[in-house]
């Protein structure tokens, strides 16, 4: 790339780290905006795209794109997709909880990314903050912060007063120019899919992030074998751009189906050159096949609607988790949007159908169906409140093994006496030990001809709760079958 070309580019930041220790607050003080509160459970669900501006040490104002990513277990893919497309990181650790599993797998994403970061100490404003001990929890997870026998920069912060936030931007802005992101300003435009959903009003939008060249209002590109225009473009606010450079958040529409998160997309010069280039791919393209499932006792198929495709990636990936040796669950169909009458005729002939309706609504036809074919709908807009009622689902679907443990067994070698459901019998452990208040199995030349229960056992003629292996005992057997010499009970 000729140095006459390269132009200098806003960096790309991902904002990472376990769920509720401040990521979404933080940011909602950086932009003076409240994202956080129109989140469902106060966890942010989707990856979304902001752009700041921040003035450097030279005084020169600066744009930084930050991507704010999920931090429940189940968006770990998403997390990784973050980190993956940034040129920083910012690690979110909060000082009154450390160093939690998602924190280990934020951090095992940026350094699968071989990008720098920075250690963001959120919430220094709570009494009973630690920083020492949050630098010691990063130290046991192999992160080294300055002056804690490490390199990686840090700085304390709160979403809420904004203190150290200026500082935090400072260092993003050094990181970038000791970096120096640049971009050829004559390179073909590309860019990366960070989110896309389907809007009543506004058709399929895909959230981008530009990562080579310019994108343009009108563009003709290719996205997974597909052609498309894009046909508006605007940024993270909805101001409305006619372009847009590297490392910049752009919303864009005109994609004939949602297109995949993580999808790249490239700028052609005219139409004709990306319908070319698209059937090209689109014929070179082999699809996975899919695995065979193997047979198991009870199948649950599943279909799947969510808002967004990130958001249904987590839900699949979630579900997909499930199951095990007696029970499979197999997800038949899943798409982003409402839950429509097509989705539930899917499962009309299926035996335990279930539909997970996941931050969207049920089309009425399909609601209307639904009920007439008993399949049920459920509903969630809370990652975890799923996770949590697909464990108890599964456990009560899961077909439990009944299996026979023999605790004892003897053999009755007389019989005293018998009034109507009680008989009164002599005769020897074989095997274990026989307990007093035992149900029992009466077996006959190795047939099950009934059950009973010991009422009372003597050792010795004298009462006892056990008798072991080879000793003689006396027992009261209730039972309705008759008893007979040679016949063995088992416990």
């Amino acid at each position: 790339m000729s140095d006459r070309n390269k132009t200098e580019r806003q960096p790309v930041v991902a904002v990472l780290g376990h769920v509720d220790h401040g990521k979404s607050t933080l940011l909602d003080y950086i932009r003076k905006t409240n994202v956080t509160a129109s989140e469902a459970g106060g966890i942010t669900q989707h990856v979304g795209a902001y752009e700041v501006e921040h003035q450097d040490e030279s005084g020169v104002v600066k744009r930084i794109t930050f991507i704010d990513t999920p931090g429940h277990s189940a968006f770990g893919a998403m997390r990784k997709r973050g980190a993956d497309v940034a040129d920083i990181a910012v690690l979110v650790v909060a000082v009154d909880d450390g160093v939690k599993p998602q924190t280990i797998e934020a951090i095992t994403a940026i350094k699968d990314a071989q990008i720098p970061f920075i250690v963001a100490i959120t919430k220094i404003d709570k009494p009973s903050a630690s920083v020492d001990k949050t630098k010691q929890s990063l130290a046991e997870a192999d992160v080294y912060v300055e002056g804690y026998g490490g390199t990686v920069p840090y700085v304390e912060v709160s979403g809420k007063t904004g203190v150290g936030v200026d500082t935090l931007l400072d260092l993003i802005l050094l990181q970038a120019s000791l970096d120096e992101f640049t971009t050829e300003s004559t390179a073909c435009g590309k860019g990366v899919i960070i989110e896309s959903h389907r809007d009543a009003k506004s058709g399929t939008l895909a959230t981008i992030i530009v990562t080579e060249g310019t994108l343009k209002r009108g563009d003709y590109i290719v996205i997974d074998a597909q052609m498309a225009v894009l046909r508006t473009l605007s940024d993270w606010s909805g101001k409305a751009l006619t372009s847009a450079g590297a490392g910049r958040a752009v919303i864009s529409s005109g994609f004939a189906t949602v297109p995949n998160v993580g999808e790249e997309l490239v700028v052609y010069p005219d139409k004709p050159t990306a319908q070319s280039v698209a059937l090209a791919l689109s014929s070179e393209l082999k699809r996975p096949t899919q695995k065979a499932e193997l047979v198991t006792e009870v199948i649950i198929p599943i279909i799947i609607k969510a808002d967004t495709t990130g958001t249904l990636e987590a839900v699949m990936g979630e579900i997909e988790k499930r199951g095990g040796e007696k029970l499979s669950v197999k997800i038949v169909g899943c798409g982003v949007g409402n839950v429509a009458e097509s989705d539930i005729k899917i499962l009309q002939s299926s035996t335990n159908p279930l539909v997970i309706a996941f931050n969207i609504s049920v089309d009425r036809h399909a609601k209307d169906l639904a009920d007439k074919n008993d399949i049920p709908i459920e509903h969630f807009n809370v990652i975890y409140e799923l996770t949590e009622w697909l464990d108890k689902f599964v456990l009560a679907h899961t077909p439990v093994d009944k299996v026979k443990v023999t605790e004892g067994l003897a053999k009755i070698l007389k019989i005293f006496s018998k009034t109507r459901d009680k008989q009164v019998v002599g005769g020897i452990v074989l095997e274990g030990e026989l307990r007093r208040g035992k149900r029992i199995a009466i077996i006959r030349k190795d047939e099950h001809i009934g059950e009973g229960k010991l009422s009372n056992l003597q050792k010795s003629r004298v009462d006892a709760d056990l008798v072991g292996v080879g000793e003689h005992f006396g027992a009261v057997i209730e039972a309705r079958v008759t008893l007979a010499d040679g016949d063995v009970i088992e416990i």
